[in-house]
């Protein structure tokens, strides 16, 4: 489990590809600093298992459920991440709970320049749509933030839907959102909270039929002497 609270912009050093995997190897001193094998390294919001490390570098294995859900999987040697540690129980819980089990990918769509920020906007899946509010938090190539906007596009609601977050200063020079540019893909990962009330009225929706629905209201009107 992470927070959200970037701790080092890390950089790939090397990436294998498999026919179905790939591993990369990835320079940050700082996380490698008490790294063991087997600890969870966050990379750009996706949850990664140390296999190997040194004194700057960790390596990790990545699946092929991952590179089809993440941008990990068109990363090449160079391109700077974000990187976080596991959260240590007693720590304080800065950002929101983040797994680093990512949803899938937005589009930054557009930039708009503050006086001591700047608002980024993405695209948002029909998929997770539901799962996006105004205020809700969010992780954003693992960074945890706080949605400052949602709407939809002319072709009304779950079509061309788009979310924002502003940015302040010290988001931008600490963390990869302050290089991105129109176009590109990032990783988004919805609050915990949101995917299990929506798991939990899914499955109440496809249990409870309309008969059950209707004795059940029928009771209530009972006690309720109405």
């Amino acid at each position: 489990m992470f927070t959200g609270i970037i701790e080092e912009v890390g950089e790939i050093t090397d990436v294998t590809h498999t026919p179905d995997a790939a591993r990369i190897t990835v320079r940050g001193p700082l996380v490698v600093s008490d790294a063991a094998h087997g600890d969870s390294i966050s990379v750009s919001g996706v949850c990664l298992t140390v296999v190997d490390q040194n004194a700057d570098t960790f390596t990790a294995d990545v699946m092929a459920e991952t590179l089809r859900m993440s941008v990990l999987a068109d990363v090449a040697a160079g391109r700077r991440v974000n990187l976080e540690r596991a959260a240590q129980v007693g720590d304080r819980l800065g950002g929101h709970i983040v797994q680093g089990h990512v949803d899938g990918m937005a589009t930054l769509l557009s930039i708009t320049e503050g006086d001591a920020w700047r608002v980024l906007r993405f695209s948002l899946p029909a998929d997770l749509a539901p799962l996006v509010a105004r205020k809700g938090s969010i992780a954003i190539d693992g960074v945890s933030l706080t949605v400052s906007d949602v709407g939809s596009g002319p072709n009304g609601p779950l079509v061309d839907d788009w979310f924002e977050v502003s940015l302040i200063p010290e988001t931008l020079t600490a963390t990869t959102l302050g290089e991105r540019v129109v176009g590109d893909s990032v990783n988004i990962e919805t609050d915990i909270l949101a995917r299990q009330i929506e798991r939990m009225l899914s499955l109440g929706a496809h249990t409870q039929t309309p008969a059950a629905t209707t004795g059940q209201a029928d009771q209530f009107y009972a006690r309720s002497g109405a």
